[in-house]
């Protein structure tokens, strides 16, 4: 029987707006496959090696939750969340899981926190908050979907010149608000300030997620199709209302 095995990192201190239910979607949707999957939680000052795992979850958190996760990163998890990034891991970094996985995040005050340095980009924080519904479509190689989410976030990250962005903005700001970019695809590393959470609203992104880390696994996997009728109305039903402006407003 396939298996993949989960690792959700920091979830006491990263998990704005419920991404958690990254997680709860993924196992869901293996679960209906007949797919086995373990989930574990990896909490500060844990000691566990990530070298087993097939799917790296980090979520989302305030600056300050961030700074707490430095001096654990610097004890040895940083190292491993590294190698596990260049030996092709499948990553899910949301918000502020996603600025970590970069070289820096720059207040506005002019303090600098450095981060991991597994990818080649850096955040810097600005005066306004960029925040709403949003929309961006994700690049060939990532699903070549359209995603809805939820930004919250006044870090504007800059990708490095060989870095390719997630998706492209539809509606919204995305990365930094000016270049049209939103999130990070660097190996199997997807990084997104899409809040939600994420994947129980893009099923197909969510499989696209799923079959990227069973390949990577077993070298190819056909990952059987699910009745998503429902899930793909509400999806297209949101997108609509995200690209029309009516989104979140009562009528």
């Amino acid at each position: 029987m396939a298996e993949l095995k989960i690792a959700h990192l920091y979830p006491e201190v990263l998990n704005l707006y419920g991404d958690r239910g990254n997680v709860i979607c993924l196992k869901k949707r293996l679960s209906w496959r007949g797919i086995s999957c373990t989930a574990d939680k990896i909490c500060l000052g844990e000691k566990k090696s990530l070298a087993g795992y097939d799917l790296l979850f980090i979520g989302g958190g305030q600056d300050f939750e961030q700074e707490v996760l430095l001096e654990d990163l610097r004890s040895g998890k940083g190292d491993e969340i590294r190698a596990a990034v260049e030996d092709g891991k499948t990553f899910l970094c949301i918000c502020g899981g996603y600025q970590m996985m970069g070289h820096y995040y720059e207040t506005i005050e002019g303090v600098k926190c450095e981060f991991l340095g597994a990818i080649d980009f850096y955040t810097k924080g600005g005066k306004e908050r960029m925040i709403g519904n949003y929309a961006f479509h994700t690049g060939k190689d990532s699903g070549d979907c359209d995603v809805i989410g939820f930004e919250n976030h006044s870090g504007r990250t800059i990708l490095g010149s060989g870095v390719e962005p997630l998706g492209r903005i539809l509606k919204g700001f995305g990365n930094n608000g000016e270049d049209g970019t939103e999130g990070v695809r660097y190996r199997n590393v997807f990084g997104s300030y899409s809040h939600g959470p994420i994947l129980p609203k893009n099923p197909v992104f969510c499989d696209f997620l799923i079959r990227t880390a069973l390949e990577r696994k077993y070298g190819s996997f056909d990952l059987d199709p699910l009745d998503d009728g429902f899930e793909n109305k509400a999806h297209d039903a949101v997108l609509k209302s995200v690209l029309d402006g009516t989104a979140g407003k009562e009528e």
